[in-house]
């Protein structure tokens, strides 16, 4: 599965698209990012680094991997 560099692990929050409108009525191009923090958690049983929204982060919707020696086993 090909990993998007702004894409959240867990649901699938993108990139969103539009303008950006001045006092003056003039439409430039900008963008919408999520907020996107890299987390520690249990992929097949291993601990791997992903980039998950804060939304899917405070909603509790990934398990952290714990540190240290209890990550391997």
């Amino acid at each position: 599965m090909p990993i998007d560099r702004h894409k959240c692990y867990c649901c699938g929050k993108g990139v969103s698209f539009g303008n950006a409108v001045s006092h003056a009525n003039n439409k430039t191009r900008r963008v919408w990012r999520p907020n996107l923090q890299t987390a520690r958690t249990l992929v097949d049983g291993k601990a791997t680094r992903v980039r998950v929204c804060t939304r899917c982060l405070n909603a509790g919707k990934i398990k952290r991997a714990p540190r240290g020696a209890a990550a391997t086993a």
